[in-house]
């Protein structure tokens, strides 16, 4: 006996899938499994078959044709062809959650691909397929071109494909926006974005810090009250980004505001970890985010005897400051200047004294 892929379309009405696996009975072909994709053409069927030896492949097609399959795709098929593609699906996605720049090669392999290719800009034509030729929406921006000859591709496997890319992208995203920090006297934080169920661990780094922390920080306000708290910890059109300690200690939060086109930030560091560097980086990954997000600058209204907070803004290349009595705005450019070297030494020292 041999293994054969046998894809078909037959009319979706009552009684069609019998007609055609039936006539393959009556050649001893035996049905190990079955898939069926339903397209505007009518429904697609996918089946593992072991056929008898001495059958070939103009045999099986057939008797295809004679249960009323039409545009029939005949094609030996390897042992590893028993799992069934929802299976195949869910161990290529496992593999893409610990190696996403494995996606083009999963792709190929889940889809049977002649070719995959990525392009930096989004597709011309819908995402979707047509004919042997599928196109991808990458959420991270361009697309996935993806080619074989034949069968052609069927929405279910555009399904299966655009829900591994996606992962893939989410992966990805989510190793960018989660580094380990590493601080002067060798403590390491793992700076991350803010989620709503950090709310109990934010209010614990307010409970620990002193009221000339929180002072400066709220511009005279005491610890803010827990509907602030979520507030801050998902801003509308902005980010929070947290710094967490061993055993999921937050330590210090940043937030990026968007108030029109300018983002408002903004620094809490615990009293322990003060003075060395965390609120620097927390600020630069701030820069990052809000070049990326397309803001015009980036704006920090602060009392004006934090002079950590002012340090640590002359070290990032602030543009104007504007005084209001014991109030001042600082104002950042979102694209870092050139490092002078004088500037480069600064930042050295920074990792010090940020």
């Amino acid at each position: 006996m041999a293994l054969w892929r046998v894809r078909a379309t037959v009319d979706d009405r009552p009684g069609y899938l019998s007609v055609l696996t039936a006539s393959l009975a009556l050649k001893s072909v035996n049905i190990l499994a079955v898939q069926v994709h339903t397209t505007e053409a009518g429904a697609v069927d996918d089946f593992l078959v072991d056929a008898p030896d001495a059958m070939t492949e103009s045999d099986l097609l057939a008797a295809v044709a004679k249960g009323r399959g039409r545009d029939a795709f005949v094609t030996r098929a390897e042992a590893q062809g028993l799992a069934d593609q929802p299976t195949r699906a869910l161990a290529m996605a496992g593999r893409l959650v610990h190696e996403p720049d494995a996606l083009g090669e999963t792709l190929a392999t889940l889809l049977d691909a002649t070719d995959v290719r990525w392009r930096p800009h989004p597709a011309f034509d819908q995402p979707g397929v047509h004919g042997g030729r599928m196109t991808l929406a990458d959420p991270a921006g361009g697309s996935y071109e993806i080619l074989r000859a034949l069968p052609a591709f069927t929405p279910a496997e555009y399904a299966r494909a655009q829900a591994l890319v996606e992962l893939a992208a989410a992966v990805t995203r989510h190793q960018r926006e989660n580094v380990t920090f590493m601080l002067p006297d060798g403590a390491e934080v793992v700076l991350r974005p803010a989620v709503a169920d950090d709310l109990a661990a934010v209010r614990e780094l307010h409970a620990r810090c002193s009221a000339g922390t929180l002072r400066r920080r709220y511009l005279g306000g005491g610890s803010p009250a827990e509907a602030r708290l979520r507030r801050l910890l998902e801003p509308a059109g902005g980010v929070t980004l947290l710094a967490v300690a061993a055993g999921g200690r937050v330590v210090a939060m940043a937030g990026l505001l968007a108030e029109g086109e300018l983002g408002e930030i903004s620094v809490l560091v615990e009293d322990d970890w003060q003075r060395r560097g965390l609120g620097t980086a927390l600020l630069r990954r701030l820069r990052t985010h809000a070049e990326r997000a397309g803001f015009a600058a980036l704006v920090a209204h602060l009392a004006a005897d934090n002079a950590a907070m002012l340090r640590t803004l002359h070290r990032l290349g602030h543009g104007p400051v504007e005084h209001d009595g014991g109030l001042v705005s600082v104002t950042l450019p979102v694209s870092a200047e050139p490092v002078t070297d004088e500037a480069a030494s600064e930042q050295e020292n920074s990792r010090y004294f940020g």
